[in-house]
């Protein structure tokens, strides 16, 4: 079954978070399941610690950084296993026998090209990690927890690198949609993503986050939505971006809302050059399905 998988990590200055999610996947490794990580031009010594703790690992080296795109497409371009799963280099499975959930999850839904797993965010382990969910097809996934069949994987544009970062997911659902393919939440399989949200406010790169944010959903609108649906969608978000943070005298986020707005113009002429825009009757299909599940809480 092992052979089966490949994991797929991108990392960049946290190695003593890289080397408890490792740990954590020694059992994998001995299964047989294949671990790549891209090593996003680290200063902290990852790629030394790689070489000589976990030697059966392949090794992946930016000579410069090159952002999480770029190294998550490389991973993906390298894989030749039938499934791909990707995790943060601070996620790890807490749930028992996710490969054998994997397997027959997409052997049941021949439609599935990706599962979203179930996500925990804190520090701690909750106490109780049953959940009541069931499996369903949602619009999209997150980065920190998910697999792809690889057959899809193929039949799509790869992620777009200069989104930076944030979007990937949204952009690469979209594709899948227009192909035919499904994205399903499987809360079978959970994960425990060990960062603790309220604490990114004020962290210092806050106000890049949130213009990479910002400005992802906006190249998504359009590159994908109908035509009338942009102006509607645009301006409700710059409103209540505006409303809830800027207005409020958030003066990083005021600056990362302009600097956004002004990434959506440079881009303009690329985002229309590559559009590939939902109809009218998939545009509704879309929209109905539910939203993409980020936070499980217990």
């Amino acid at each position: 079954m092992g052979e089966s998988f490949s994991i797929l990590i991108t990392t960049f200055n946290r190695i003593q978070d890289l080397k408890f999610t490792l740990n954590s996947l020694q059992f994998f490794l001995n299964e047989g399941v294949k671990i790549i990580i891209c090593d996003d031009a680290s200063t902290d010594g990852t790629s030394e610690v790689i070489k000589k703790e976990y030697p059966s690992i392949k090794l992946l080296v930016n000579s410069v950084n090159k952002g999480l795109i770029y190294s998550r497409n490389l991973l993906m371009n390298q894989v030749q296993t039938l499934y791909a799963i990707t995790l943060d280099d601070d996620a790890n499975f807490l749930s028992l026998y996710p490969l054998e959930n994997i397997i027959e999850h997409f052997q049941k839904e021949p439609e599935c090209g990706v599962i979203a797993f179930r996500i925990f965010w804190g520090l701690e382990i909750p106490k109780n990690l049953n959940s009541d969910d069931e499996s369903e097809i949602v619009k999209s996934y997150v980065g920190c927890g998910h697999v792809w069949r690889m057959e899809a994987w193929h039949g799509i544009p790869n992620y777009p690198e200069w989104f930076m970062f944030y979007g990937e997911e949204e952009f690469a659902s979209y594709q899948l949609f227009k192909k035919s393919w499904q994205v399903h939440y499987v809360p079978k399989i959970l994960v425990h993503h060990r960062v603790k949200v309220s604490d990114r406010k004020s962290q210092n790169d806050y106000g890049l986050r949130l213009r990479r944010s910002l400005r992802s959903g906006w190249y998504n609108y359009v590159l994908f939505l109908p035509l009338p649906q942009i102006p509607k969608r645009f301006f409700y978000t710059l409103y209540i971006q505006l409303k809830l943070k800027a207005f409020r005298g958030d003066f990083k986020a005021a600056i990362a809302i302009f600097q956004a707005l002004l990434d959506l113009i440079y881009h303009l002429p690329k985002l229309i050059l590559n559009r590939n825009r939902l109809t009218k009757v998939e545009y509704k299909e879309f929209e109905n399905l539910s939203n993409t599940k980020i936070y499980w809480k217990p």
